[in-house]
């Protein structure tokens, strides 16, 4: 089946007047890997998820190819219900990161090939029963026993008897991206699963590795790229705007972290908020950084703290109202607006009065409303 494995100087959204009681804002991690990759949904049927999904950790072919695994699920398993990218992604997350660092050519074929450990009950890599040889090496490189292969890491003789040929060339290969996402949703989908209920989900993925981490793990990464993938709607959007909010979005359900966050991605914050939180065991985002990463998307660098970055760009006086705000537009606020030394907190605008907010310890990056937050000081205009 698949592999047995057992598997700062940092800042937070602070105010400089250390006499107020800065509240940070920070945001869960989303998990990615690979910076902000934004992902445009694939042409056609994508499993429920609205057009203009965006996941933050998965090389746009990927995604392709999970997409593409959802429409032809039907074609082998026709009673499965409820199969989604975001399952699919769950699951490569976790066995091989999405293949990132290898090189995943226009057809799906992934290089240099992902193999797991010799499963010769040796102990290594967490697996300790021997697994004999089925495939004379074909798939796995050897022939002195097994080892789980490509991005889904499905061993040898799972995949003889679940394997699927999803881009046309005639072989169904555990190796090719979209063949292996195809073969991972029959395998999922089993006989004829709901995966929209979630004990049948939860059975679905105990099949394909039987551990509760391994379980806990797959389904906190569907969680946040099925969070991620319900976007408000950015199609008159483009350009740099659209780099940053879609970084920004895909970031939906990582906790906050006081002090978290990095134009590289999450990251674990420090000790201690005002109300006394610590990051410094949390990776995830905090408001500011929140918005240095999507920013830095665009390749626009912005200073750590929220009062700081209120100095960027164009300002938008509070006084002109919410409803001069402009997607990707900075939103601020302060304990005494009208003094951005006073500024506590930062979001960034998607439009119709909501904004990707990382709004307090105890929270994941979310949509919230712009009113959401006391104290409103205004924006900034960057793009």
């Amino acid at each position: 089946m698949t592999r047995r494995r057992g598997r700062k100087a940092k800042w937070g959204c602070l105010t400089v007047m250390l006499l107020f009681a800065a509240v940070c804002c920070a945001a869960p991690i989303s998990g990615a890997i690979s910076a902000v990759v934004a992902l445009q949904s694939a042409a056609g049927d994508d499993g429920g998820i609205a057009e203009g999904g965006t996941a933050a950790d998965i090389p746009p072919r990927m995604l392709t190819a999970y997409k593409k695994a959802v429409q032809l699920v039907g074609r082998y398993v026709p009673q499965c219900r409820g199969m989604r990218w975001p399952i699919l992604a769950g699951i490569a997350k976790v066995e091989s990161n999405h293949a990132i660092g290898r090189t995943i050519a226009d057809n799906g074929d992934i290089r240099p090939r992902i193999y797991g450990v010799l499963l010769n009950g040796s102990g290594a890599g967490g697996n300790t029963t021997a697994f004999p040889d089925t495939d004379n090496g074909r798939w796995d490189g050897t022939a002195s026993g097994e080892r789980a292969v490509g991005p889904f890491q499905f061993l040898p003789s799972t995949w003889a008897s679940i394997g699927k040929d999803a881009n046309g060339d005639k072989t169904a290969d555990p190796h090719n991206a979209d063949d292996a996402a195809l073969g991972a949703a029959v395998y999922l989908c089993g006989n004829g699963r709901d995966l929209t209920k979630r004990p049948q989900l939860e059975a679905a993925i105990l099949q394909y590795n039987h551990s509760t981490e391994y379980l806990s793990n797959v389904l906190g990464w569907i969680d946040q790229y099925t969070a991620a993938a319900k976007n408000p709607d950015l199609k008159n959007v483009s350009g740099t705007v659209r780099t940053v909010l879609e970084a920004a979005l895909s970031q939906r359900g990582v906790p906050y972290s006081w002090g978290g966050g990095s134009p590289n991605g999450p990251s674990t914050g420090i000790c201690c908020s005002p109300s006394g939180k610590s990051g410094a065991d949390i990776t995830g985002f905090d408001c500011s950084g929140l918005t240095l990463y999507a920013y830095a998307k665009a390749g626009i660098s912005l200073p750590r703290t929220a009062a700081a970055q209120a100095s960027v760009g164009r300002r938008i006086p509070a006084g002109l109202g919410k409803s001069v705000l402009k997607p990707g537009d900075l939103v601020f606020y302060a304990y005494a607006p009208g003094r951005d030394s006073t500024i506590y907190h930062v979001g960034i605008y998607v439009g119709s009065g909501r904004m990707v907010n990382a709004a307090r310890p105890g929270t994941a990056v979310r949509l919230d409303a712009v009113d959401a937050m006391s104290g409103y000081a205004g924006g900034a205009r960057l793009l």
